[in-house]
Formats: structure tokens, sequence, C-alpha cells
């Protein structure tokens, strides 16, 4: 579960994220949009604890993340758009690593399935430098889903992903859901946040437009009609078209 009271980050005089609040529930996919500059990738890292809010409270698995970083960051797994990896470490060896830091127990049992899952099981002994921009981000998260994560960040989880491997993401995504685990998402990719997401939240400009389940939002912001889309919604709900 993810609990968020009055975030505020503010970098000098800018505020980038105001007063923000809101709830996820374990099994809950929460679409996180807005348009560019709206705060997304602040407001994903400020919950995961890599950067530090200027007020308010987060919670993480019931762990508070100022009070008890180490706590709440054992239970989440962030995603970046960009996946960070050690250039001399296979794929095999960046598991074992993992394993070791969140002292995961005979790891082997449990990464060979996630290898086999997001199909990079044929690259365990290569280097980063021998994969592509996709299998980069499969491995990184192939990491951060090894210590089995109550709760996951995705950033832009699907760039570099051809349209199957975005679809096995996609799939894997509500496995986890399905299974329990909290999960907020952003990505431009409004279409497919559609297909995998039970809630939304919009920011614009740092501050929150709308939040609740997809049904609701839609309500809001549909004016009567039927079957208005995520992108439209998002359009009348920021006046723009950049997500």
């Amino acid at each position: 579960m993810i609990e968020v009271t009055g975030l505020i980050k503010r970098y000098g005089a800018f505020t980038a994220v105001r007063e923000l609040s809101f709830t996820v529930r374990p099994g809950e996919v929460l679409g996180l949009v807005g348009p560019n500059g709206a705060g997304k990738t602040t407001t994903l890292r400020c919950l995961a604890g890599i950067i530090p809010a200027t007020a308010g409270a987060v919670r993480i698995a019931g762990q508070d993340l100022t009070a008890d970083p180490v706590a709440a960051k054992r239970a989440l797994a962030f995603f970046p758009d960009e996946p960070r990896l050690f250039d001399y470490l296979t794929v095999r060896q960046h598991l074992a690593f993992v394993a070791r830091i969140y002292g995961v127990a005979h790891h082997e049992a449990l990464a060979q399935p996630l290898l086999e899952e997001l199909e990079i099981a044929d690259k365990a002994d290569q280097l980063p430098g021998e994969l592509s921009r996709g299998m980069k981000q499969k491995l990184a998260i192939a990491c951060g889903l090894l210590h089995s994560p109550a709760v996951m960040f995705f950033d832009e989880p699907l760039t570099g992903l051809d349209p199957l491997g975005i679809r096995r993401m996609k799939d894997s995504i509500l496995k986890r859901a399905r299974a329990g685990a909290t999960v907020v998402l952003s990505s431009h990719l409004l279409h497919l946040l559609e297909e995998v997401c039970s809630h939304v939240l919009i920011l614009k400009k740092g501050e929150k437009i709308a939040d609740g389940t997809l049904g609701d939002v839609s309500a809001r912001f549909a004016n009567g009609e039927a079957n208005v889309s995520l992108e439209e919604i998002f359009i009348r709900a920021t006046g723009g078209t950049e997500s």
C-alpha cells in the first residue's frame, strides 16, 4: 500500500510538487499522467526515497519513508526510464548482486523464472554492452522484481521495448497486481495505461487535477459522452496534448 499525504517538493523558489495526497491499495495499478514538466518523475523519485521531499509524509507497505527508510525501501522497487547497470557484471551476476543486497536466499530459483518471463534467459552470461536497449530495460526490471517487492514504481518502463515486449511487460505488471502488489505506472503511452490501470492520477504543474478509478475520472470529464478514451480525458483535464 502507498499512502501519500501533503507531499511537497521545492527546488529553491520553484515548487515542483504541491500538496499532493493520494492512496494506492494492494492490487491497484495507478496510472500517473500529466503534461511534460507536471512533476511525475519528481513525484516517483520522492515516493521511492531517491530524492527527499520538502514536506509531507509517505508510507510504503506500512513503513514511514522518513522514519524508517530502510524498511520502506526494502518493500519497494523503482524502475526508471533509463536502466542503470554495471558494465562489468553479466546478466546473471547482476541478479546475484541484487540478491545479496536484499538478502534473497537461494536466488537462483527465483532468477531463472524471471529471466524466462522477460525473455532474456539466453542472455544470462552477456554483459550490458552486448545487450540491446530493450534487453537492458528487461534486465533492470528483473533485478527490481527479484526480491518480490510489495510496491512498484514504473517510470516509462516500456522505453526501448518492441511491441511484443510491451505486451509481455503489461502482462507481467498485471500478474503482480493480481497477486497483491501495489503499482504506480507513469507512461506517455496512454492507450496502454488504459489497458493496465485500475486508477488514474492526473498532474498539472505539480498539482493534482483528478484522481480515482478510471470510471470515476472518465465520468468527471466525459460530459455525458460514452466510451471516452484516456487520451481525450487527459486533454480535457489538462488542456494539452503532451504527456
